[in-house]
């Protein structure tokens, strides 16, 4: 703890973000860099408590508490406020195998469980860890690092998102030959088609990617075991395998109208516009036919890619999404970069409380109203946050040609049925009828899809998810093992990357006979 009254003297601050009326011109992160000695104050403000919550990891109330990775955080604090940014990188990996990943899109709950924040707000403990892990790549410290030798054994990992590339990239460090299947034509998952460029720009994704190949992770893309490719060849060809494939089968709406044109799984949405971006050549002219002017990024250059047209455009359109979540925000982020002519968000919860209900103390994650980027931006040019609480769809009404037109919803109340459940029940005259050419679900996820742990004979839980007990993560088959959503189900990035490590290192034993793997 270099500066004892840290934590006293120095309030909390954050980097500024680009205008919302900025950002929303192109599809460039929109967080801004924060100068180096307030950073450095910022890590003078965390306490070296003797007892940190905030790396325990510890799961309360059904939410982390902590981070699940169990970074080092209170040491690295200290390194940074003393200037040691080359040691607080090595502190960093020890624990992350993917801190730019973490430091952009990880919800944070390290800073819910920060005993600073009991009484104050917390430690900026994201913003340093990205600072952390983006000063290590500008100044040329992070490199390939391919193992001294091999152990002769080759191992899958399917699925390229956090999970399968931790568990590939531990796997990797212990010497197996590694192979990562992926079925879309890029590799990372989610963190490549399911987290927009704004948050997280794929070369960031891109950058790491190439680094494990460096190190000799083999990657192939466009290839789905149990489709086109057999599921019993990846028994006979490795010596062990870790499924990795996601809980990607998402929650559906099925009521009147859910079939008409305009209606969309929210991935369907972000999938094809994140792909739309890569696969442009130059930056776009076209936004759904209309002629624009090309992308900007915010010092004037071209922006860094531009749109194929092979996308769900919400241009010019009264836009519902239905679901809040970081998926709904990303709906919303995505509308209004498209240019949407209004934005509605529904969401059947209440709305959370300003600060943290008697119920929801310390050091359980925080259920409170923020405003996100995504309804920031709806906020800016639109005049309110989009969010209408407790209300749901009640049917989708369509045009002649078949396409929606219009969106019914009622307000709901939760009420407790004759066995102690909470169940919404509408309320009654509170029917509205509201515009919409597009809407989007963005309920969460049901589990995997059938294709990989049906063909490999995979038992599953009541849930559907890969059955494999955590900590182990061995499933009924020998030799495979299942890591991430597809055995936890819709959960953080922290969690992926702790259960690909945690997979990893099972599968390194079960090879091995032991495994010095963290």
């Amino acid at each position: 703890m270099g500066k004892p009254t840290g934590f006293i003297e120095i309030p909390r601050e954050l980097p500024a973000d680009r205008s919302p009326k900025e950002r929303i011109a192109d599809w460039n992160e929109f967080h801004l860099h924060m100068p180096e000695e307030k950073l450095q104050g910022q890590g003078a403000r965390c306490m070296d408590c003797g007892v940190p919550f905030c790396h325990t990891g510890t799961l309360l109330a059904g939410m982390a508490s902590g981070c699940p990775i169990n970074n080092l955080i209170p040491e690295w604090n200290d390194l940074v406020y003393r200037g040691l940014w080359r040691e607080a990188l090595d502190r960093l990996h020890k624990t992350n195998n993917f801190p730019e990943f973490t430091g952009r899109v990880c919800p944070a709950p390290c800073e819910g469980s920060c005993v600073l924040g009991i009484n104050e707000p917390a430690v900026t403990i994201k913003n340093i860890e990205v600072a952390i892990i983006d000063k290590g790549f500008e100044e040329g410290w992070v490199t390939a690092e391919p193992p001294a030798k091999r152990t002769g054994k080759k191992v899958a990992v399917v699925g390229s998102g956090p999970a399968g590339l931790a568990a590939a990239a531990q796997l990797n460090r212990a010497g197996h030959l590694v192979t990562v299947f992926e079925r879309a034509d890029r590799i990372g998952g989610l963190l490549m088609y399911g987290i927009p460029n704004m948050k997280l720009d794929k070369k960031v994704v891109q950058r790491r990617v190439d680094l494990m190949a460096q190190e000799g992770v083999q990657f192939v893309t466009n290839t789905e075991v149990g489709k086109n490719y057999p599921a019993e060849k990846l028994l006979k060809e490795f010596d062990g395998v870790v499924l990795a494939g996601g809980a990607t089968k998402p929650r559906d709406l099925p009521i009147e109208g859910r079939n008409l044109k305009g209606v969309h799984f929210a991935m369907e949405f972000l999938q094809a516009n994140t792909k739309s971006l890569l696969d442009g050549k130059r930056p776009a002219t076209e936004r759904g036919g209309s002629v624009q002017k090309s992308q900007r990024s915010a010092d004037g250059s071209a922006a860094p890619f531009g749109e194929n047209g092979n996308y769900i455009s919400a241009e010019g359109k009264d836009v519902i999404v239905i679901g809040g979540g970081d998926t709904g925000t990303d709906c919303v982020g995505t509308s209004m970069r498209h240019k949407c002519k209004s934005l509605i968000q529904l969401e059947i919860l209440p709305k959370p409380p300003a600060s943290r209900a008697p119920d929801n103390p310390w050091p359980q994650w925080p259920k409170v109203y923020l405003l996100d980027y995504g309804q920031a931006e709806v906020a800016a040019m639109f005049g309110a946050d989009p969010r209408q609480y407790l209300c749901t769809a009640k049917k989708f009404v369509g045009d002649a040609n078949g396409h929606v037109k219009e969106i019914h919803i009622v307000q709901i109340e939760w009420q407790k049925d004759d066995k102690g459940r909470f169940i919404p029940k509408d309320v009654p005259g509170s029917e509205k009828i509201l515009p919409a050419q597009l809407i989007l679900l963005a309920m969460g996820f049901l589990g995997p899809e059938d294709t990989l742990l049906g063909p490999l004979g995979v038992e599953r839980d009541e849930r559907s998810n890969a059955k494999a007990e955590y900590g182990k993560y061995a499933t009924n088959i020998k030799g495979v093992f299942a890591a991430g959503d597809m055995r936890r189900g819709q959960s953080l990035i922290v969690w992926a990357i702790n259960e690909g490590r945690g997979a990893a290192r099972a599968l390194d034993e079960y090879l091995m006979g032991y495994s010095d793997l963290p």
